[in-house]
């Protein structure tokens, strides 16, 4: 989840040289989507006025598509 990489990659924090690299951005509302033990993509969500907005539609967003993920 990108709220994970953005605290993980904090000045000072062990992944902070991530912010470096060219076209990264380490912003909340970006989301996995898992189901059965694996990973099957994700999704972003941006314009809310937070990351954390952004993550609570994504997570919304796939709360609404769940069943469909079960296998």
């Amino acid at each position: 989840n990108t709220s994970d990489l953005e605290k993980a990659s904090r000045p000072g924090e062990a992944m902070s040289g991530v912010r470096h690299f060219p076209r990264m951005v380490a912003v909340g509302g970006g989301k996995l989507i898992e189901a059965g033990g694996f990973l099957l993509g994700g999704i972003g969500v941006s314009g809310a006025p937070s990351g954390s907005s952004d993550e609570a539609c994504a997570e919304a967003g796939i709360r609404a598509i769940a069943e469909s993920l079960e296998f």
